[in-house]
Formats: structure tokens, C-alpha cells, sequence
């Protein structure tokens, strides 16, 4: 038996016939805010290769609660809490991270950012140096979360993740690699998401080379609020879904699911947000896969574009300084202010579509975006206030 091997052209000939036109990439191509190029039909035209991740399997992050602990065995902490015994403990407080007694049958990773981000930038060396004391498995953490949710763009956030990467080598040598935990915030468009992570796993692996080092980054994900809003709460659930499977299907090692409730939050609201994980974990065992999308002709190739745009970003931040520098200046600041503005945009003019906020029902603008942002300031906005 054989098979007739169809080149390209075949492919678009057949679409034209279909379509009845020869404009088909006018028809089939849609913008985004990336700039990222999107074809209607892909082929494989690269090698591809295993990105891998640090943890065997993705850790299934609760905020903590009574009763949690037979079920959970990853817990995201904001005060102490005795007697946790085999969990990976995520520290979310600095004041915690200070004084915390580590137990020997757990394994602790801060997720505590030592920058400023604001117009006074610095490294804040007390913290980091008491942070760089402690017995974790990782130490520090390089939280690009907070520019997520300030609008800016996925090239942005790999590029500032980078950034802050350098940074750090610079005021603490290379050897500060191995101590990191990357924290990013996963947004609603699904395969560009799983393409981030994937391509922040490239990225930083090169950076690393740099050093004469060979790293796969460490990487700990949870649902965004950009995209979340105050009304009919449980379509929140149904988008912090989508965004927890992107962050496990990319690759990530540990994932969170913020409160869905995030303003009328629950004991019952938070176990319900984690269980989440539980259910897409056990009824799809995609927090074993260590890189489910590898050879995808399509998550390939936006990984790659992902990867050479943000590098040239990092570049760019480099040549002007770094990170700290171009905080400064403000810069970093107006760069995601623009992007936030424009994405605000698109969902005034409905280009983006929020279920329940500009469609079915579609409510009335009650805020300017000059009210909601500020180019001085790097703060979350989500986009659903615009109409609440």
C-alpha cells in the first residue's frame, strides 16, 4: 500500500477550490496582539526535540486549609503552619520566608521576587541574602506574574523574566541559576500560553550556556486575573481550566489556581479552585507529560517565534542598560502600559470576546482607560473593570 505525498501547494490549490478565492491567507489569517505569525495549515519543516521539565511530575499547588492535607501534597503558604510532613512547601511571604523552621521530610521553594518594581529599583540585598541562607530547594524567585497581569505581552514577559535572570548573575554570579523559581501568570489564549512556557524553557536554557551552565528553568504557574471577572464568577472557573491546562500541558513544575471568587473568596470558593487540578491531573494524567506538544507542527512554530522576539527584546533591554536601569528611566513601565492599553482596546471593541462582560450580556463601559492605567506604574488591571 502507498501513499500519495502532498506537497504545500497541493494544500493551498485545494483551499482556493474550496473557498472559491484567491485570497485564502486574507480569509484564514487573524491578527493578535503578539504579532505572532499564525498559519491556517502548517508542515514540518524543522527538527523538533524534548523540552524537559525539572519535576518528574507537576506539583498540584493548594493555599492552604484545614483538612487539605491528605489530599494535597504541594502547598502554597503565607503563614506558618506546623506539622506538614512530605509536602513541597511554596513560601508566599517574605516575613515567613525569614523565619519559617524547615522540617526535614519536606521540600521548601520561595516564591518571593527580591526586585522593586518601581521607579526606585533595586535588588533588595537583606532579603535576598536571608533568602540565600535558608535550607530551600530554591531560593529565590523571578516573578514576571504582576507584568501578566498588567497587560503586558507574552514576549514581554519572557524578555523581562530574562532580564531579571541577568540581573541577579550580575549581583550574584552564575551559580544563582540553580536557585531560581520562575513565576508566571498563564492567560487565556491557549496554545500561545503552552508556547510561552515552552519557549521561556529554550530561552533560558541558552541563557544559561552563557555561563557554561546546561538549565532547564523551574517553573511555577497559576491562573491569571487579567482575563477574570466580578460577575457570573463560574465563568471564571471554566477560563482558569483552560489556563491551568495550558501551564501543565507546556511544562510546568508546579501549577496554582487563584480563588475563582477572587472578590467574595471561600473556604468552599478555594478548595473548589484546587480541586480543579485534581480533576484535570487524575481524569488526564497531563501533569506527568514532560513535553506533551513537541512536534506539533503549529505550538512548534509559535514557540519558536515566541523564543527569537523575546530574545531580541532582552537584547534590546541589555543594550540600554538591563532591567533595572530601564525601571528606572520608565521605560519597563510605559512599554507594558502600551500593550495594556492596547489590549484594553480590543476588548472595548469586542476583537476580544469575555463571556459575560462584552458578550451575553454585553455591558456598558463605566470606566476611561486613562482611569484604569497609568504609564508610571507597573499595577494589575483586569480587563473586565472597564464595565463594572
Amino acid at each position: 500500500m502507498s501513499f500519495i505525498e502532498n506537497t504545500l501547494e497541493d494544500w493551498e490549490q485545494l483551499v482556493k477550490k474550496q473557498l472559491k478565492t484567491e485570497n485564502i491567507y486574507e480569509i484564514l489569517s487573524k491578527d493578535n496582539l503578539e504579532n505572532i505569525t499564525v498559519k491556517p495549515y502548517y508542515q514540518n519543516n524543522q527538527e523538533t526535540k524534548i523540552l524537559p521539565k525539572v519535576e518528574e511530575s507537576t506539583h498540584l499547588v493548594a493555599e492552604y486549609q484545614d483538612g487539605l492535607e491528605e489530599q494535597a501534597f504541594a502547598f502554597r503558604l503565607n503563614e506558618n503552619v506546623e506539622g506538614l510532613e512530605e509536602k513541597a512547601i511554596f513560601i508566599n511571604n517574605p516575613d515567613l520566608a525569614e523565619h519559617i523552621l524547615t522540617e526535614e521530610s519536606n521540600r521548601y521553594f520561595s516564591l518571593i521576587d527580591v526586585f522593586s518594581d518601581d521607579e526606585n529599583a533595586k535588588i533588595n540585598d537583606h532579603l535576598a541574602g536571608e533568602l540565600l541562607s535558608k535550607a530551600f530547594e530554591r531560593q529565590i524567585c523571578v516573578d514576571v506574574s504582576l507584568h501578566q497581569n498588567a497587560g503586558a505581552s507574552i514576549i514581554q514577559q519572557l524578555a523581562f523574566a530574562l532580564a531579571k535572570s541577568k540581573e541577579l548573575v550580575e549581583k550574584f554570579g552564575p551559580e544563582i541559576l540553580e536557585k531560581l523559581v520562575f513565576r508566571f501568570a498563564i492567560g487565556s489564549n491557549y496554545f500561545f500560553e503552552i508556547a510561552k512556557i515552552r519557549a521561556f524553557k529554550y530561552l533560558f536554557n541558552q541563557f544559561s550556556k552563557e555561563f557554561e551552565k546546561d538549565l532547564i528553568p523551574y517553573i511555577f504557574a497559576e491562573t491569571s486575573f487579567r482575563n477574570k471577572a466580578k460577575n457570573d464568577a463560574d465563568n471564571n472557573l471554566i477560563r482558569s481550566t483552560l489556563e491551568l491546562t495550558s501551564a501543565m500541558i507546556g511544562g510546568a513544575d508546579a501549577v496554582f489556581s487563584n480563588d475563582y471568587k477572587f472578590e467574595d473568596s471561600s473556604e468552599l470558593s478555594k478548595e473548589i479552585s484546587f480541586k480543579q487540578q485534581i480533576v484535570l491531573a487524575y481524569e488526564s494524567i497531563i501533569n506527568v507529560f514532560e513535553d506533551a506538544t513537541s512536534g506539533s507542527y503549529f505550538v512548534e512554530d509559535i514557540t519558536q517565534q515566541f523564543a527569537e522576539k523575546s530574545w531580541k527584546l532582552f537584547l534590546e533591554i541589555e543594550e540600554k542598560g538591563g532591567y533595572l536601569e530601564l525601571l528606572k528611566s520608565g521605560e519597563i513601565q510605559n512599554m507594558i502600559f502600551e500593550q495594556a492599553v492596547k489590549e484594553q482596546s480590543w476588548v472595548e471593541e469586542g476583537k476580544i470576546k469575555i463571556i459575560g462582560v462584552n458578550l451575553y450580556p454585553k455591558l456598558e463601559k463605566k470606566k476611561s482607560v486613562e482611569e484604569l492605567y497609568n504609564s508610571d506604574k507597573i499595577k494589575a488591571v483586569r480587563l473586565a473593570e472597564m464595565f463594572e
